[in-house]
């Protein structure tokens, strides 16, 4: 992580500016890695990047053509096209939030050790949305100014309030004949309550189902309790289930599966291999590694399941390194967060991921609907909430949208969400392509705009962003075109329902 000092390298009285357009570096290895403003990189050997900031580069160089085209040479800049990439890249800032996550109930029949939610027992049926508030948060959520959204059902357990599950889907359905946005609905369950008359709707509704597997099977019930059954054959069973269902409906397997997340608890540290090998086993191509957030359960468990920064890294490392390994074998499987990094660093592709954007996906790119009506800023606000804290409740379906979107919270976590903001970000060679979550700062720091130098956040963001940089600067052919396909986007229009039927 530290840096060295370029003061040998570099004398400041020999500094041209206006040669180069603005650009932060970091070492690799024994080269350096330069970001513009826009987002292009490069590697440069020492020597060549003294010749950048000296501006002795001769147009005949080899070097100046291989910067001009990566728009570092200030004299080769086409400022009109810079500034249309620019609007594409960004475009999220046009419109306001797209995805919009429905916690239709605080029930829950697993007991995870990590919840990050507050949950209940299954007699708690006070704790469901109502239809009142569902119709009224699928009128806040329709206000959107996007062209495309996203209801997510969350909770608890979401399937155990079924009734208005689906009174959502048709009530939003009817609404977007009219409004005719590219809406989808997505389900995050543990998908223990399901049956066969209930995948028969969700299927023909087109929704997209989601769930969560922490690895093998051991592990899995270790920390997903539950106590009707074995939690990880419910759970697979109805995955295997789904997935044979999308190919009876003609959809392409390499497509349309069942996603799955896990958590990274402190027992998974030792077994990444496990871990990658158990969602190949389950047909999976991707897999999320996350870290243990600092929200809910997950904050009082920490003694028993957390771990350091520098043990998910490492964690992480050997987990990726074992993806890439695989690769090469002919299998083909990725991991989330690099094929995330790795869109805006080599594909130039702004992917929207709501925690890695700046400004941040806080209220302008998503909100959390509680079943009582509150709106938070995102689910990471919502958890907060579960703690006892209010800071991140903007409102309610009360509220106009205008009300939500111009308020003082609302424009506190726009700054605090933007890098720019951030004294240690601007100098970072990792800003173009990176994020802040003000709900994290605020839970790990005390305040929304934090502390980056200071932050497990950040720390965790730059390691993977070296270890990726580092993975590009060695890469042969065969790695970049691994890489390649990482980027690629291929869109699942089956579960658009952008004329309502």
């Amino acid at each position: 992580m530290d840096q060295p000092d370029l003061t040998a390298l570099i004398e400041l009285k020999k500094v041209k500016a206006g040669f180069a357009v603005p650009f932060n570096h970091r070492q690799i290895g024994s080269d350096y890695l330069v970001t513009n403003d826009l987002g292009d990189w490069a590697f440069v050997t020492p020597q060549e990047l003294q010749k950048l900031v000296y501006g002795t580069i001769q147009k005949e160089d080899p070097l100046y053509s291989r910067l001009a085209k990566r728009n570092f040479i200030a004299a080769e800049l086409d400022i009109a096209a810079q500034a249309q990439r620019w609007r594409y890249k960004n475009q999220f800032l046009f419109y306001g939030p797209t995805l919009h996550a429905f916690v239709l109930t605080a029930r829950c029949n697993f007991g995870c050790q990590y919840c990050h939610s507050s949950i209940v027992g299954m007699h708690r049926t006070d704790t469901d949305m109502s239809i009142e508030v569902a119709e009224r948060a699928v009128d806040m959520a329709f206000q959107s100014t996007s062209p495309g959204i996203t209801i997510e059902f969350q909770g608890g357990e979401p399937l155990a309030n079924w009734d208005t599950l689906q009174h959502i889907v048709e009530y939003a359905r009817q609404k977007n004949t009219l409004a005719g946005k590219a809406l989808t609905f997505s389900l995050v369950s543990n998908l223990s309550l399901m049956t066969e008359e209930r995948l028969d709707y969700l299927l023909d509704r087109k929704v997209q189902m989601c769930t969560s597997v922490d690895g093998p099977r051991e592990l899995h019930n270790k920390h997903r309790l539950y106590r009707d059954a074995d939690g990880f054959e419910v759970t697979t069973g109805w995955m295997k289930r789904i997935n044979e269902r999308y190919i009876e409906l003609g959809l392409d397997p390499n497509l349309y599966r069942v996603e799955a997340l896990p958590t990274v608890t402190r027992v998974m540290l030792e077994r990444p291999r496990d871990l990658v090998d158990t969602y190949l086993e389950l047909g999976c191509r991707a897999i999320f590694l996350r870290k243990l957030d600092p929200f809910g359960f997950a904050a009082r468990t920490s003694k028993h399941l957390g771990y350091s920064m520098e043990q998910f890294i490492s964690f992480y490392t050997e987990a990726v390194d074992y993806i890439i390994e695989l690769n090469r074998q002919g299998v083909q499987v990725m991991e989330r967060n690099a094929a995330i990094m790795l869109s805006k660093i080599i594909a130039d592709y702004e992917p929207n991921y709501l925690d890695l954007r700046s400004p941040g996906g806080a209220v302008i790119g998503q909100l959390g609907y509680h079943p009582d009506g509150r709106i938070y800023s995102s689910d990471e606000g919502r958890f907060v909430s579960s703690m006892g804290d209010e800071a991140f409740c903007i409102g309610s379906v009360d509220n106009t949208y205008r009300e939500l979107m111009t308020s003082a919270a609302t424009r506190a976590l726009v700054i605090a969400g933007t890098n720019l903001s951030q004294p240690d970000c601007v100098s970072c060679t990792y800003r173009p392509y990176c994020g802040q979550q003000p709900e994290y700062n605020y839970k790990t720091q005390g305040t929304i705009n934090g502390r980056m130098r200071d932050s497990t956040w950040c720390r965790k963001h730059k390691y993977i962003f070296d270890y990726l940089a580092t993975k590009l600067h060695e890469a042969d052919e065969r790695d970049l075109a691994m890489f390649d396909r990482w980027t690629t986007n291929r869109p699942q229009e089956h579960f658009l329902q952008a004329d309502g039927s």
